[in-house]
């Protein structure tokens, strides 16, 4: 019978035996695989590190594109600067020669009317010419019939006495000075009025060529502020096209840091998952020796004991799991947000409830570098993907809207939810795949309740050059 116990014990001690020999194995097991995931994190790590250095990269390269932006707006604005005063010199000509111009109106205005007083003059003076025409006339027509001198002579001839014949003489001699001296002065007159036409003519063909000359410059000079106009229009649109290149650059340079201090964030929460893993590979290392110093000093105990202890211990652990299982499902019930699409399998669920009312593309004669999704009501957006939230802000064209970046195996993602009617998160906030975000809303350049939804392959930029159609990553 004594042998018969001890046959007992020893079968006991060698089922407790491989018993041990198994958990051990078990326990081995879980630590390798505990001790194999820091690896994974450090490369996870590591991938962050790099997208970090990028972004600096890309911040170092918005920077330096708005500096030169900068310079070519301040460039601009010299030249429109310099620009305006040429226009002022200009205005300043303009305004002179039109004051000459007035001056040689009014010397037209002058001459003119001294033209019309000529006119009158030589009215006159024709009229006198005329009246001496006709004399001269008769005279011509008196010595015809008297046979010209002979008259003079039978004047002479005629004195009755010698003083009656110097009288005659001298009056022969009056008349014949007479005559020359009308001759001479309708000669002067007629030089008179000659010169006097050919002088006022002149003035005013003078003044007509001067005043021309003028009206000619004043237009050559308008012609140059016109061209000068066109080039400061020219300079303020340049000005603004580059004016709203560095309000991209900047809203890019701030999403950037934004990315930056999420990728940080990123970073710290991978260390803080290392720290905590490398707490729990202690903790199952200190709780597999004292286990199996428990083991060990129970070996003596009978097979029974310790085959009943066994089976507690796996009834206890699966209750226990029942009980983990039945509290997840219970959480992951309440998580649930009303009218929120249900959670995908694949890398990216879909953010929002509805139908898509506009796909990615050419839209109004713009990059539309999104999707569209309508829907009426309180509609809630969520994540499409963990992440870190690296922008939540009101912006003039987005409305509302939230950015954020995803680490997926070793490629960063970039996610944007715009015109919400409100934000539920703020920068820097770890979210969860499904995990509320805002209200659809109609903030911003919107028209009509939406959620405008951007899928970047990188990082978000100003020319969305990294923009993907959202509709090959999420389901339909």
């Amino acid at each position: 019978m004594q042998g018969t116990v001890c046959d007992g014990i020893e079968r006991g001690n060698e089922a407790l035996k491989k018993n041990i020999i198994a958990m051990n194995a078990s326990i081995m097991i879980g630590l390798g695989s505990i001790l194999a995931a820091p690896s994974v994190y450090a490369e996870s790590i590591s991938d962050l590190e790099k997208q970090k250095d990028s972004i600096q990269e890309q911040r170092s390269g918005v920077e330096s594109n708005i500096s030169d932006t900068e310079k070519k707006i301040d460039n601009l604005h010299d030249k429109q600067m310099t620009a305006e005063e040429q226009i002022e010199a200009i205005e300043a000509k303009i305004a002179e020669s039109a004051k000459k111009i007035d001056a040689k109106n009014a010397e037209i205005t002058q001459t003119k009317k001294e033209i019309e007083a000529l006119k009158e003059e030589i009215k006159v003076l024709k009229d006198r010419i005329a009246k001496r025409n006709e004399v001269l006339k008769e005279r011509a027509l008196s010595f015809q019939e008297t046979g010209g001198d002979v008259n003079y002579l039978e004047v002479l001839f005629g004195s009755s006495s010698f003083g009656d014949l110097v009288d005659r003489v001298g009056a022969v001699a009056t008349i014949a000075e007479a005559d020359r001296d009308i001759l001479k002065q309708h000669e002067l007159d007629k030089k008179d009025l000659e010169e006097k036409q050919n002088e006022v003519e002149a003035k005013l063909a003078s003044l007509e060529v001067a005043k021309a000359e003028l009206l000619q410059i004043q237009e050559q000079q308008k012609k140059q502020k016109q061209e000068k106009d066109a080039l400061v229009e020219k300079l303020k649109h340049q000005t603004k096209k580059h004016e709203d290149e560095k309000m991209g650059l900047e809203e890019e340079k701030a999403n950037l840091a934004a990315q930056e201090k999420a990728i940080k964030s990123a970073i710290d929460l991978e260390h803080q998952r290392l720290a905590e893993l490398e707490a729990a590979r202690k903790k199952a290392a200190a709780e597999a020796k004292e286990r199996a110093a428990q083991q060990a000093a129970q070996a003596a105990q009978a097979a029974a004991k310790a085959s009943e202890s066994k089976q507690q211990s796996s009834s206890s652990g699966s209750s226990a799991k029942s009980n983990s299982s039945s509290s997840s499902s219970s959480s992951h019930s309440s998580s649930n947000v009303s009218q929120a699409p249900a959670v995908s399998s694949g890398t990216f669920t879909r953010p929002s409830a509805g139908y898509v009312s506009s796909t990615m593309g050419e839209r109004w004669n713009k990059k539309h570098a999104g999707i569209d999704i309508a829907a009426s009501g309180t509609v809630p957006v969520v994540a499409a993907a963990d992440g870190v939230v690296s922008r939540s802000y009101l912006s003039s064209t987005y409305g509302n809207v939230v950015f954020v970046t995803h680490s997926i195996s070793g490629q960063q993602w970039t996610t944007v939810y715009a015109h919400l009617n409100s934000r539920k998160v703020g920068e820097g906030a770890v979210v969860a795949k499904g995990q509320q975000i805002g209200i659809m809303g109609n903030t911003g350049h919107s028209f009509g309740q939406h959620l405008h939804f951007e899928l970047h392959k990188g990082a978000w930029n100003y020319s969305k050059s990294n923009a993907v159609n959202p509709l090959n990553y999420i389901p339909n």
